[in-house]
């Protein structure tokens, strides 16, 4: 299976607005063993909406990486993934975790985590559809008086889904409060599947406490890579020599914001979403927040880029 061969387990997760084709060819340069897509609605996809196209593109380079789909009616998911049986990607992924009420109102992502028979029929249906493995992403539960991970981690293993991704956050905790790895770590012990364990990690040194503390197969990491690409090669490296890297230096970040800004230039006539990437990049900088200010009020590459020029000069 696909998943065996992955390069290692140490997994970019999937971030609306953020994990797009640029930011996954970064954070593979930087040792992530799998990308994933942002969300994508798999009625969209049935309809045939032309905004859904620009979320399947992807380097031929950065493989293997996973398109994550959402939403509630098993046959359309099963249509989607139909349809898209020729693109270039390797693996199926559901989301029954996103927390937005735009989603969860549609009774889609963390609102399917409040009806398991359902979630298990969008597994089997994306199971049968599917020629790849398919993979599903969730929280610990809805509410604190129903936490159903591990129900739901063993509906997704009888429904054959490949592995199961636990973010250990309820619903209701949206990215507030501590993520519970006990929980997650529960989950782990619960089925045979793999288990990917998500939240709250946001250094190298976190990430590889976690996965051995938890027992977990994988970890999945999010915004500890805003603005850290670094997070991945470094926790890469530690796990293979034991050895843990040094941070990148004020230099390196810059250079690094300045590419990921180039190469959105080139692709993307609208680069306004660099002004939260630049924000990351530059968190705890001299000035950070005076440079943020002015990001914010950036309306080109040009004008972003020669924000950061003199930030350059200044470190090396």
């Amino acid at each position: 299976m696909l998943l065996d061969s992955l390069k290692n387990n140490i997994y970019m997760a999937p971030m609306a607005g953020v994990t797009d084709r640029v930011f996954r060819a970064l954070v593979h340069s930087h040792g992530a063993g799998l990308t994933f897509s942002e969300m994508v609605s798999a009625k969209s996809i049935v309809y045939r909406n032309k905004n859904t196209a620009r979320l399947l593109e992807n380097a031929p380079h950065v493989r293997p990486w996973a398109v994550q789909f959402f939403g509630h009616e098993p046959e359309i998911l099963a249509e989607a993934i139909h349809m898209l049986e020729d693109c270039p990607f390797d693996i199926v992924n559901i989301n029954m975790g996103c927390p937005m009420p735009k989603i969860v109102k549609n009774g889609e992502g963390a609102a399917l985590m409040t009806n398991p028979p359902l979630a298990g029929r969008m597994i089997e249906a994306a199971v049968r559809a599917s020629s790849r493995p398919v993979t599903v992403k969730i929280r610990k539960g809805f509410t604190p008086s129903s936490l159903n991970a591990i129900e739901m981690a063993k509906i997704a293993e009888a429904a054959g889904a490949a592995n199961i991704t636990v973010h250990g956050r309820t619903r209701d905790q949206y990215y507030t409060g501590t993520a519970d790895w006990e929980a997650i770590a529960a989950v782990k012990k619960a089925v045979k599947i793999p288990v990917i364990g998500n939240g709250d990690i946001f250094s190298a040194e976190v990430a590889v406490k976690r996965l051995q503390e938890s027992g977990c197969d994988g970890i999945m990491i999010a915004r500890g890579a805003m603005g850290n690409p670094w997070i991945f090669s470094r926790t890469v490296a530690y796990l293979e020599t034991g050895v843990m890297p040094p941070e990148p230096t004020q230099e390196e970040i810059i250079k690094t914001a300045i590419a990921h800004l180039n190469a959105v230039a080139e692709e993307k006539s609208n680069i306004v979403e660099m002004r939260k990437h630049l924000s990351w990049y530059t968190k705890g900088m001299h000035s950070s927040a005076e440079l943020r200010s002015k990001i914010n009020s950036a309306k080109t590459s040009q004008e972003m880029e020669a924000l950061l020029v003199p930030m350059l000069d200044k470190a090396k």
